[in-house]
């Protein structure tokens, strides 16, 4: 086992841990980064790492929010489907929410499913996702400027109709259309152009990643036609773990940082990191 592609797993872990929740792409990163650190694998297998390890990611938000997620107890069940029996195990309200979740998916899965290829082999590459990077990076200066002396209309998830889940859904597709976009990103700007709180909009975009990565994870796998090494799956194995407990804590601090901030730092972060990437690749490509 060669040590030094694990050290090499573990930075790409702590780049996804940060990248996936910050409203920054971690495509965008997970490209520069593979610039200076280069996996001895395949491209096959490098392009389903940079998906998969995502499931490390995901794991966090199912751990930090499970009383928000699991949708059986008695325990705490605020709208049981009835009061005795089976029914007061069931908890409506988070049901409800895992509804409106699915909904939010459907624009991006299905353009998923059918484009996914089409789409890597087109927009994923430096050009497109430096300019993604910038144009949502002035994107949400823009609209946290315009929405500043605003007050939400929804302040907490129940409140979200199954309308507005779908809207959000579809700034989603954004994301999946264009590389850097950054899928956290796309859903927060567009949440907070139709009146949702910044906890509101950050909370729900963690519920939307559980489907969405879940099942970008297993398209990959499933497309992956090679036979996995030893080497690959502790690699792998070693990103997704980084990656879990990265995720942990940048969670839990965004989660505290937008009760009293706004998002326009990583507005200006994009741009930087945007341009930057343009330069970097115009310099190596003349």
């Amino acid at each position: 086992m060669d040590i030094i592609e694990i050290l090499k797993a573990v930075v790409l872990g702590i780049v996804e841990g940060i990248t996936e929740w910050l409203p920054v792409s971690s495509t965008g990163h997970l490209i520069l980064v593979d610039e200076f650190i280069k996996l001895k694998e395949t491209d096959a297998f490098k392009e389903m790492f940079d998906v998969v390890i995502q499931l490390g990611a995901i794991l966090a938000v199912v751990i930090i929010f499970w009383k928000k997620l699991f949708p059986f107890g008695k325990e705490n069940n605020k709208a049981p489907l009835s009061r005795e029996g089976f029914g007061a195990y069931i908890k409506t309200d988070i049901f409800q929410m895992w509804f409106k979740v699915i909904v939010a998916c459907i624009p991006a899965a299905v353009v998923g499913v059918i484009l996914d290829d089409w789409i890597d082999e087109h927009f994923y590459n430096p050009w497109v996702v430096s300019i993604a990077l910038i144009v949502f990076g002035v994107a949400f200066i823009i609209v946290e400027n315009w929405n500043r002396n605003k007050t939400p209309k929804i302040k907490t998830i129940d409140e979200l109709t199954y309308k507005t889940a779908f809207i959000i859904g579809a700034f989603q597709l954004l994301a999946a259309l264009f590389p850097g976009t950054s899928r956290s990103g796309a859903t927060i700007v567009g949440a907070l152009l139709i009146g949702v709180s910044r906890t509101v909009a950050a909370e729900f975009t963690f519920y939307l990643a559980v489907p969405v990565m879940f099942g970008a994870s297993l398209l990959k796998i499933i497309k992956f036609d090679e036979d996995f090494t030893s080497n690959q799956a502790v690699i792998l194995a070693v990103g997704m773990i980084v990656a879990f407990a990265v995720s942990v804590f940048v969670i839990k601090f965004l989660m505290d940082y937008i009760k009293k901030h706004d998002f326009k730092i990583f507005g200006w972060y994009r741009i930087i990191l945007g341009a930057l990437v343009l330069i970097y690749f115009s310099m190596h490509n003349t």
